[in-house]
This record gives structure tokens, sequence and C-alpha cells, in this order.
């Protein structure tokens, strides 16, 4: 019987069959072996490798305040908020109290010229020195102020100190040189005690003056004006002014503030609409007053051109008080013109340029320095653009004002009106930061600038 078993399985299965299959699964084995060796020694690899490089971060946006940030100082009241509590004193014959309201605007403006439908509230009758006022209070609320000296690139002090010495400027009564000084004197005292001075001696420090610079430069004793410019610690520290001294490579020259101050980039562009699309009736204008007490009073004598050119030149006489608180035929006159004339003002530099060129009006400059190396940060270094210089002494050897005007063709006309408009973002004063960059930012960014360039500077 077992012999008839073993002939049924070499009848069914060979043995040379078995024997192929014992090689065949001995072969699996040993691939499968294998195969498990190679996983066991990558996933060691995998354990004992170090691990991947964290992905790249998302680029970040550029942000507003890369410059760097602005400290703000907390004076003493005595220097900023005392001399607003007490306008009514701050001018030998007129309160200065609407004049200094609305954080610098001054007054809201009535009985203004026809222009776009919601933009006269953005119009207020600003004094031409109260960008002291207006600085520190958008300067307070500005997205780049920081609350900790540590972390500022510059330092701002928030002195008015145009406001001080003004009531000293304009009066016939003795006051004395220590009269002009003390306020800037004892705000300095102040200032050299603060920690941040004592670390960089101010040389990360700036202040906005809303006089011209000549007003802060008094040499001797009986000269116009205060010394603070010259007052040893004012050395280092950078100065934002209205009207700067070419020379003087620690100041930075301003716009004067005009009376517009938009909330909205939508009320600039409309704005900038509204004068591009303007048809002006007159060649030119000029807006001032005689100056009786100066003798050859070059102002008079453009008056006096302008009352004799009367179907190309359009006359506001300024004469009195008439022009102090703003009137609507200044604009009126800008808006109307292609040029309008601009002599030298109490310095060289006008408030009246900036009015002019806000209603798309070229101006006219009769000295150079009226406009050279002056602005540069706002309006660029090529005053040829979008004005046009005539020489006083020219003027007053009999030289026509109108003629050189005719000269220039339509094409030329427009495309310095153009560059003028385009100008106009630069210059003005925002209510807020939600115009784009304007004046108040370009200011800000550019003194930021020259500290940083000259702290580099004394370190090499």
């Amino acid at each position: 019987m077992l012999e008839n078993l073993h002939f049924k399985i070499d009848k069914f299965c060979p043995r040379k069959t078995i024997h192929s299959l014992l090689i065949f699964l001995l072969k699996c084995s040993f691939f499968l072996v294998i195969l498990l060796l190679f996983q066991i020694y990558s996933l060691r690899s995998i354990l004992n490798s170090p691990p991947p490089p964290p992905p790249p971060p998302p680029l970040k946006p550029p942000s507003r305040c890369d410059a760097g940030l602005v400290y703000v100082y907390d004076l003493p009241p005595a220097f900023n908020a005392d001399l607003l509590r007490n306008c009514h004193d701050l001018d030998p014959w007129i309160s200065k109290c609407n004049t200094l309201s609305n954080a610098g605007f001054g007054p809201r403006a009535t009985s203004l010229p026809a222009m776009p439908e919601g933009l006269t509230s953005s119009w207020y009758w600003t004094d031409m020195f109260a960008a002291e006022v207006m600085y520190h209070a958008r300067i307070m609320k500005h997205e780049c102020r920081t609350t900790e000296p540590q972390s500022a690139t510059a330092f701002y002090i928030p002195f008015y100190a145009g406001v001080a010495v003004g009531k000293y400027l304009f009066t016939n009564r003795n006051y004395t040189a220590r009269d002009r000084d003390y306020q800037c004197e004892d705000m300095l005292t102040w200032l050299k005690d603060q920690p941040p001075w004592r670390r960089s001696n101010g040389s990360d420090h700036f202040i906005l003056l809303g006089r011209m610079t000549w007003d802060f430069r008094r040499r001797g004793d009986e000269d116009w004006g205060s010394s603070f410019v010259y007052m040893p610690v004012m050395k280092q520290i950078v100065r934002l002014t209205v009207e700067r001294d070419p020379w003087d490579h620690r100041e930075i020259s301003v716009p004067y503030p005009t009376g517009f101050h938009p909330k909205s980039k939508l009320e600039v562009d409309q704005w900038v609409d509204f004068v591009t699309s303007r048809n002006r009736t007159s060649l030119f204008t000029f807006v001032g007053a005689k100056r009786n007490k100066i003798k050859d009073d070059f102002r008079s004598l453009l008056l006096s051109y302008c009352y004799n050119e009367t179907g190309s030149c359009r006359v506001v006489d300024c004469s009195g008080s008439r022009c102090y608180k703003g009137t609507p035929e200044i604009q009126e006159a800008f808006l109307g013109s292609d040029f309008c004339l601009q002599p030298r003002g109490d310095a060289h530099t006008r408030r009246s340029t900036f009015d002019c060129m806000l209603a798309g009006s070229i101006p006219v400059f009769f000295w150079r320095r009226s406009i050279e190396h002056q602005y540069e940060l706002f309006l660029g270094d090529e005053p040829d653009r979008f004005s046009v210089f005539i020489d006083w002494k020219d003027v007053r050897n009999g030289l026509s004002i109108r003629k050189v005007l005719e000269g220039y063709s339509r094409e030329e006309v427009r495309r310095m009106r153009e560059k003028v408009i385009s100008l106009i973002p630069n210059f003005i004063y925002g209510d807020g930061n939600g115009i784009g960059k304007d004046a108040f930012d370009i200011a800000t960014d550019g003194v930021i600038k020259k500290i940083k360039e000259q702290n580099e500077s004394n370190m090499r």
C-alpha cells in the first residue's frame, strides 16, 4: 500500500518538479530578506538625517514705517499747550485764538468760489505760520510714532518756537534780547536733561519752525528776531522750516500751509480735476500790497504795472488787512490766470506761491532764491519745469512782463501747468492719513533720512 502511495506522488508530482519549486521558494525568500534589509537601512537613514529646512517665509509687504519710527517728546505745557491757551496775548494787535484753532487749520473758510460739491468742508483760512501746531497734531496720530524711545530713529521736539517768538517781532515795545530768547533757552535747558538727548547729544533730534529761519538767527542783541538757531544746544538738531538757509545743511524747507486740507484721496483727485479743467481768462495775476515804508518797493511797481495792463493782468490789492483772514478773490484770481507774479515776501519766499500753484497757476519768480534750493523734497530741483524766472532788475529797467509771458506757446504753458498740478499732492497738508503721501509724510521721511545720513557720516 505504501508503495502504491509513492507511486501516486511520483505520478502526479515528480521529484524534479518539487526540487524546482524548492529552489524558487529559496530565491524568493532571499529576495524578501534583501528587500527587508534595504527597508531597515532606509528607515534608519531617514531617522538619522537632519530635518529638512523650513519653507521660506512669505514675502513681507513694505511697511510705511520702514524708514524708522518717531518719538515725540512730552514737553512741559509752557512750550506748546500754554501758548495756545494764551492765544489772546500772542499778537499785540489781534487775537490769535481763531487763527490757531482746529489743530492749526484755523476757522473754516466761507464765501468760497464755485468748486466741486463736498470740497468746501476741507477749506480753512489757515495762517501762513501755523505749521508748528499742524505738524504736532498730525504726528501724534501718525502710524510711525512710537512711545518707546529705545525703538525710535528720530526724536521730535514739539516746541512752538515761531508762536513763542512771533509776539516780539512786530511791535514798538522795548522788548529785550532776553524777552525774545527766554522761552527758547528754557526749553533747551529742559531738553538737555532728557535721556535720549544725553545718548546722542541731539544728533537724532528735529524740530519744525513755523517761521522763516531768519527769524531765529539774531546775531546781536539789537538785531531782528531770536537767536534760537545759534544757541549751542541747537547745533546738532535738524530743523524743518518754511524758508531754509541754503547754506545750512541741517535745515529742510517745508511748504507754507495752504487753506486746503483734504480728508481723502478722492477729494485730492476732485480738486486736481477741477483746476485742470478751469477756463483761464487772464494771462497773469498779482495778489499783494504796497509796502510804503520800503524804498523802491518792488511790489508797488508790480501793482502799478498790473493796473496799466488791465487786459492781461488781474489784480487783488491786499492793502490794509483786506487779505489777512482770507478772501475768495485770491482764489478766483489764481484759478482764472495762466501765471501768477511772485515777488519776494518778508523773506525770499512767499505763502502765495503755494496758493497760486494749488490753483493750477504757474508762478513767476523775480529772485532766484525765491525757489532755488528751497522745497526740493516737495517740488524737485528743476524749477524751470513748473515756473518762469524774470530778473527783477530787468523789470525795473522797463522789461515788459506781459511780452515775456506771451512768448510762451500754448503747448509750453500746458506742459508747465501739468507739472504744477502734478505737484499739488506733495505740498498740501491733509486732514489725517487718508489722502496718501502728502507734505507731512514727505517732510517726516525726509528728516528721518537726513538724520540717518548724518549719523552714518559721523560714524565713519
